[in-house]
């Protein structure tokens, strides 16, 4: 047995084929083709999850996976048609997990989608059932609380599971919670009411009544009781009852509910949730339906629910057309099925689709033939797929796009809102906001109406000027908003021209709301002057976002113009401020002379132009809060503040300690660490030229430059020359080394302290020293009030002069007994010296006896060589060749002294000794006394010292006592 498709399952063709998918009808029956080894006769059939359930009249039941069509499983009840009956009806849940199998007979029978055996159902033996109302949770494992209907009014509460045992029932629990007296429950629907998981809402549909019911559940747990027991008792429902006159018997009764709703990727934008279920009752009268509404509780839903229903006559569907004539009567409703938006119904074997809205009939189409009767129309609720079934044949009622035309019948209803999030296109959701305006327009809300137009592509002149001939400056404001926010930013005029309108329109209305104000009239029967302060707050905030947002669409200039047109101060700041333009601002400040308000702007500010371009106001009138700032900012050059600085300090008059131009100086100098000279020249400058006598400051800096000032010295020492700085001019000549100058310039201003400290400076130049402290006691002698007595003890100050050097400095009129003491110090000095001269001189002459005397033992010296000695460099016999002994007693040969001597003497020595070498074996010495004194400078050069004892072992002290090239070096290992 197969299962085929004609063009792919459930469809003619695929959607890339279409050339115009727009153009397709919402509906379209497809027919599935079905090939099986035996002949189908089909007696019951329902889908769900993908998954197609074939009851044949032989009792077997085939289920198809629609994914793999070709698998098919086959089924057989447990018992033969003849003894429980043909199969009647079948009921399987939304996730094909449950399917209850219902005979002609009343046997009901329970299959699990991992089963392949049925079940009986004991406790529903001889129960027609006519409706289920499966778990809203949607179980799996089992079927949990489930609402059963049966054809004699009876409402059960049952819950089924799994047997794993074959002795072992399925039902755990079998309830009568109701018997309605109006027959056969012809459908069954619970669900959850959002956010009240306790809740439970009921739908029940008969031959002629639907109940609303909504209520509390019980809290009854895997089976262990009822559930709605409480809640069929204590509630009372609502209900929607056909007149009895107009009832007619045996006419078809359903309940249908709209599947879940798919994921539309084209609305993935909107914020709404997705929209509510709808439900359909199939009677006699046609198929009323509505919402299911989610946002009440009680009777009060209800009542709401069938308050905004309606009948879908049947005299409002088509009647087909026999021999030519159309039929006089509508044909009765066989079947129902609802899609999101429309009521598929089977009339006469014609499926017709009806919308929901506004009940017109968008597809017909004849299915059946003459006389063929339907077995079922289901719906796959999950996978939203809708089927017709015939005992031969399955039929798949494809829907394309079916809210393509939603967003017109909202906007025909007046519902704007619901139409914008069914408007696919930009075209669509242009027409609804240009019906949505002018609808506003007609009920004189303009405001609501400006935001809407803004959206549209009506007519700019036309819109705006409905706002100005209906006096709505404010409609105005919000539709140029509006507008302007629509418009791409290639649209580089239009966004200019709008911009700079709403400016105008934003002044105009804070100057009227500011009239108000002052004159304290009412702007409106609707707002006091209370209301109207705040809305003055409003619109001003308005207009700062409006700036900051749209800045860059608003040319400088004419923006200018315009608020100060309108004399709008603070406006025109926010502005300036908004696009930065801080050189207007401070200008604007630095002007009015708001010294407060320019230092506010300044702070902001990180261009160092622009500190430059008004340090120099600034710091004539706020100078200690502008050095603030300055000393904030790490980017400036001072250099390029000196001007203001400079100008800053010609008008100052006050303390030195409070210029600021000094206290900003010392911070580039001593914080920054600044070495430009025009800095350092500039502190010198202010220093030197305060009118202040106190050089203690400038001093203090001097000495803090230390060595190397940045200074100019030559710049500093005028400066401080023309303004009287004498110890700041002594200083500089000091720092400078012009000892002589400095110590004439102390000594011209009777500062002899300072000149005998500057005097012993030169310590490196006994003569200079002398000199100075000469020209000091030369001062000192002068001036000196206490006597020659007491300028001689402050003399004793310097080691380098004595008493012969200051006679001449003496008056003539002095007697020599005030410097008689120093005179006899003085000889006496000169008779000791005489003595150690004269004791120096005995030493010296019995030194060179000494020496003569050693000089000629030196003749007679001579050294012991034993028969068996070695040379200490090759180890061999001393005797053997040419040697030489040193008073060390260490003894060499005289060629492995030579190479030695060679290997570790100088570059010059060295190479001194190999000329010698070379001439004496090279015999280019023919003369023999020359050759004699060749030979014995070698002597002399090779045999200077011992090797082993002399300066030539201490230069060897850092070479290591094993080297590399030595024999075994083991022996010396640890």
């Amino acid at each position: 047995m197969a299962l085929e498709p004609a063009n792919g399952f459930g469809a003619a063709s695929s959607v890339a084929d279409l050339a115009d998918e727009a153009a397709l009808p919402i509906f379209n029956v497809e027919p599935v083709t079905l090939q099986f080894s035996i002949s189908a006769d089909f007696v019951a059939a329902q889908v769900a999850n993908n998954v197609l359930i074939l009851a044949l009249s032989s009792g077997r039941i085939m289920r198809i996976d629609l994914n793999r069509p070709e698998d098919i499983d086959d089924i057989d009840l447990p018992k033969k048609p003849s003894e429980v009956g043909v199969i009647r009806r079948m009921f399987l849940d939304p996730t094909a997990s449950h399917l209850l199998i219902c005979t002609s007979l009343g046997e009901n029978y329970y299959l699990h989608s991992q089963s392949r055996q049925c079940r009986p159902l004991a406790r529903l033996r001889g129960v027609s059932i006519e409706s289920i109302a499966w778990n809203p949770s949607l179980p799996t494992a089992s079927t949990r609380e489930i609402l059963i209907g049966a054809s004699d009014g009876n409402i059960y509460e049952g819950y089924i599971e799994v047997a794993t045992e074959f002795y072992r029932k399925g039902e755990k629990y079998l309830k009568v919670l109701q018997k309605l007296p109006d027959g056969a429950i012809t459908g069954l629907w619970v669900d959850i009411l959002p956010g009240r998981p306790d809740t439970r809402r009921v739908l029940i549909s008969t031959q002629s009544r639907l109940f609303h019911l909504v209520g509390k559940a019980g809290k009854g747990h895997d089976g262990s009781g009822s559930i709605y027991s409480e809640l069929f008792e204590s509630e009372q429902p609502v209900i929607h009852e056909l007149p009895r006159s107009s009832a007619t018997a045996g006419a078809a009764s359903a309940l249908a509910i709209s599947p879940d709703p798919q994921d539309d990727p084209t609305k993935m934008h909107l914020e709404e949730e997705a929209p509510e279920r709808a439900f359909a009752w199939l009677s006699s009268h046609g198929v009323y339906h509505g919402k299911l509404l989610v946002s009440r509780v009680g009777q009060e839903l209800g009542n709401k629910v069938f308050a905004e229903s309606k009948l879908l006559a049947r005299s409002q569907l088509p009647t087909p057309e026999t021999g030519g004539r159309r039929q006089t009567t509508a044909s009765s409703i066989d079947a129902i099925a609802l899609t999101q938006w429309h009521v598929v119904s089977l009339v006469a074997g014609r499926v017709i689709a009806s919308n929901r809205l506004t009940g017109q009939t968008v597809f017909q189409q004849a299915i059946l033939e003459p006389g063929q009767k339907a077995i079922n129309l289901c719906v796959d609720m999950q996978k939203n797929t809708f089927w017709l079934f015939t005992s031969t044949e399955i039929f798949e009622i494809v829907v394309r796009d079916e809210d393509r035309d939603i967003w017109k019948i909202m906007k025909a209803n007046q519902q704007f809102d619901t139409a914008l999030q069914y408007a696919h296109t930009p075209a669509e959701r242009d027409a609804v906001a240009t019906d949505q305006g002018d609808y506003l327009i007609s009920k004189g809300l303009f405001s609501e109406a400006a935001g809407v137009y803004g959206k549209s592509s009506k007519p700019f002149e036309e819109v705006a000027l409905t706002f100005i001939d209906n006096n709505q400056p404010d409609a105005l404001r919000k539709y140029l908003l509006a507008k302007l926010a629509s418009f791409k930013k290639s649209y580089i005029m239009q966004r200019i021209m709008i911009a700079t309108w709403l400016i105008e329109i934003f002044m105009a209305k804070l100057n009227s709301l500011d009239d108000t104000i002052m004159t304290r009239a009412e702007l409106s029967e609707t707002l006091n002057p209370v209301q109207t302060k705040e809305q003055l707050e409003t619109v001003r905030s308005e207009y700062h976002e409006f700036v900051t947002k749209y800045k860059g669409d608003l040319d400088r200039r004419t923006v200018y113009d315009v608020i100060s047109s309108h004399g709008r101060e603070e406006e025109l700041l926010f502005y300036a401020d908004a696009i930065n333009d801080y050189n207007f601002v401070l200008s604007y400040w630095v002007q009015r002379e708001r010294w407060a308000d320019a230092l506010k702007v300044l702070k902001r500010q990180t261009d160092p132009e622009v500190f430059y371009r008004y340090s120099s106001v600034l710091m004539t009138h706020a100078a200690t809060e502008l050095v603030d700032i300055l000393m904030r900012q790490g980017n400036l050059r001072p250099r390029n503040l000196i001007p203001a600085l400079l100008e800053y300090d010609r008008n100052f008059k006050g303390p030195i300690g409070q210029n600021q131009a000094i206290r900003y100086l010392l911070y580039v100098v001593n914080q920054l660490g600044s070495t430009d000279s025009a800095v350092h020249n500039t502190l010198v400058s202010i220093y030197a030229s305060h009118p202040s006598r106190d050089e203690s400051d400038l001093h203090e800096y001097l000495e803090s430059q230390g060595d190397e000032p940045k200074f100019d010295q030559d710049f500093a020492l005028r400066l401080c020359i023309q303004n009287h700085r004498v110890l700041s001019c002594v200083y500089i000549y000091t720092s400078m080394g012009q000892y002589v100058q400095a110590v004439n310039l102390a000594l011209a201003h009777d500062e002899i302290e300072l000149a005998s400290v500057i005097a012993d400076r030169p310590m490196s130049n006994p003569s200079l020293r002398k000199k100075l402290w000469l020209a000091v006691a030369r001062k000192v002698i002068k001036n000196s009030s206490g006597g020659i007595k007491t300028a001689i003890e402050f003399l004793k100050k310097c080691d380098l002069i004595r008493i012969e050097d200051l006679i001449p400095f003496f008056p003539d009129f002095v007697v020599i007994d005030d410097f008689k003491e120093e005179i006899c110090a003085a000889l006496e000095d000169y008779s000791r010296n005489i003595d150690s001269l004269k004791k120096e001189m005995d030493e010296s002459s019995l030194t060179a006896a000494n020496i003569k005397v050693d000089i000629a033992a030196l003749d007679k010296r001579y050294a012991i060589v034993e028969a068996g000695e070695k040379c200490y460099v090759c180890g061999l016999p001393l005797l053997s060749r040419q040697f030489f002994v040193f008073p060390c007693q260490h003894a060499f040969h005289s060629d492995c002294l030579g190479k030695k001597v060679l290997g570790q003497a100088g570059h010059v020595k060295g190479r001194r000794i190999r000329e010698c070498q070379v001439q004496i074996s090279k015999g280019f010495v023919k003369d023999g006394r020359r050759r004699e004194e060749m030979i014995a400078e070698l002597d002399g050069l090779i045999g200077e010292s011992c090797i082993l004892c002399s300066d030539y072992a201490i230069k060897k002290i850092d070479e290591p006592f094993v080297k590399d090239d030595d024999g075994d070096k083991n022996e010396w290992a640890l």
